[in-house]
């Protein structure tokens, strides 16, 4: 209802007013001494104390009315925070109800869990036997090497366990997880081997900074989804799983990296995995810094961030036999810091292994002004006279090269891919930042297109992205 002037019409009391109230009621009661809300039946009243989203706020409801007391343990959703541990035992075991739908549990830093106290929730939680669990653990863990078993939650869809550096060990071989879907699990040490298999619905897996993972192995029939973020070394990945679509990984790859990957419907896929300065080189003079591996319209793209580092890297592995693990790519993007160096012989050599890509992005890292040009003679331009070799590479239509600075090794490779790469239909060649289109370097460059007219080559200006040669 609204007034003439278009202001709503409200009821209630002018500011200051107080409301009147019969002697000897509750201010939570009608006029007549009725209390409406305590009246109504036990399921509203659940669903209004489920909207606190709060255990304790429920609990506190018992204040209003006798009618509220102990309404709260009856509840098909609880979630604890805040809760001091001696606290939070003492309300999980006052829970009547047998079969939740949701417990959620988080636990604050100041509040500090052994892990038998860990191990208390979790036995508590599985008594409730809820659809989704959550169990955040923010503080750490103070005797860690204490091994945790994880109890069997028989209704769950969900769980959500993140407790830092908690030992997990999997229930007791032949107990499943039977109606699992979801698993997430952070901040722990467990063998992620012997658990999955006991979950034979499982959709979405999460791995979320796990210490001492080992290998990574998920060989399961019904997983679609798979997570694995990880700050510390991993020694390979084994995937065995016809259904998944979706693939995310950002760690280290340990000395003894491997894989094995198995996956033929994933569709989108994201790993990113960074190199310990000596684990994996590139011939004897480069080393691996990062690898980016990326799924984008059914195509894979591969991304290798390659320096020279100061001391030869002497690696444990050869990039080379790592590359022959991956999938098949398409796109091959190659980030060089290279200090100076030559570095024709080391991507030729990287070349004769990817010789199925069809389009190749080379980046090279500008020189500072403090930086050290390659002395003469220096062992990066005397490997296997790569000037004169060839090789297939068939398939390769575009090629992209960013921050040239018009030396000679580099107008060699310009040759050297037109002659490797029939069937180029592309070639772009932008200049470094300080050098100019009046260089030697880059007349050669133009002279090399002018050489091959049937493909579309252009050369650019760093300075003003002025098109020098199209």
């Amino acid at each position: 209802m609204e007034l003439s002037s278009g202001r709503p019409l409200t009821l209630e009391p002018p500011l200051g007013a107080r409301r009147r109230r019969w002697p000897g009621t509750h201010p939570y009661c009608d006029t007549d001494g009725v209390d409406r809300i305590s009246g109504l039946p036990d399921d509203l009243l659940y669903q209004v104390l489920v909207r606190l989203r709060c255990a304790r706020a429920a609990g506190r409801t018992s204040l209003l009315s006798r009618r509220w007391r102990g309404l709260w343990r009856h509840l098909p959703e609880l979630s604890f925070r805040e809760i001091a541990p001696g606290a939070l035992d003492t309300a999980l075991s006052q829970i009547s109800r047998t079969e939740l739908y949701l417990l959620d549990i988080n636990v604050p830093n100041h509040h500090r869990y052994s892990a038998a106290g860990v191990a208390s929730l979790l036995r508590a939680a599985a008594r409730l036997a809820p659809v989704v669990l959550r169990l955040v653990v923010c503080g750490d863990i103070y005797d860690r090497d204490i091994p945790v078993e994880v109890p069997i939650f028989h209704r769950a869809t969900s769980i959500e366990l993140d407790a830092h550096n908690l030992y997990l060990t999997p229930p007791v071989q032949g107990c499943e997880f039977p109606v699992l879907e979801r698993l997430s699990i952070s901040g722990c040490h467990f063998d992620n081997g012997f658990l999955v298999p006991q979950c034979p619905c499982l959709r979405v897996l999460e791995l979320c900074h796990c210490w001492h993972l080992g290998i990574v192995m998920v060989h399961s029939a019904t997983i679609e989804e798979l997570v694995v973020s990880h700050n510390g070394w991993i020694g390979g990945i084994d995937i065995v799983a016809p259904a998944l679509k979706k693939f995310t990984m950002s760690t280290y790859m340990g000395r003894d990296f491997n894989v094995s990957f198995f996956a033929p419907i994933v569709k989108d896929l994201s790993w990113r995995c960074l190199c310990d300065s000596r684990n994996v080189g590139i011939g004897d003079m480069w080393r691996l810094r990062e690898l980016d591996l990326l799924m984008e319209q059914s195509v894979y793209n591969l991304d290798l961030t390659i320096e020279m580092p100061d001391i030869p890297p002497n690696a444990d592995r050869d990039l080379m036999k790592q590359i022959a693990q991956l999938p098949k790519f398409s796109v091959l993007g190659l980030y060089l810091l290279t200090w100076g160096h030559v570095f024709g012989a080391m991507v030729l050599n990287l070349l004769g292994i990817c010789t199925t890509i069809q389009s190749l992005k080379l980046v090279i890292e500008p020189l500072a002004a403090t930086d050290e040009a390659c002395p003469p003679n220096c062992p990066c331009d005397q490997l296997h006279d790569w000037r004169n070799q060839n090789i297939s590479l068939k398939a390769l239509e575009e090629v992209a090269i960013k921050n040239v600075e018009g030396s000679g090794h580099e107008v060699d490779f310009v040759k050297l891919l037109f002659r490797c790469a029939p069937l180029i239909k592309r070639m772009t060649v932008k200049l470094a930042p300080k050098v100019l289109p009046s260089n030697r370097g880059c007349k050669e460059i133009c002279n090399i297109f002018k050489a091959n007219p049937s493909v579309k080559c252009y050369l650019y200006s760093s300075r003003d992205e002025r098109v020098v040669y199209a």
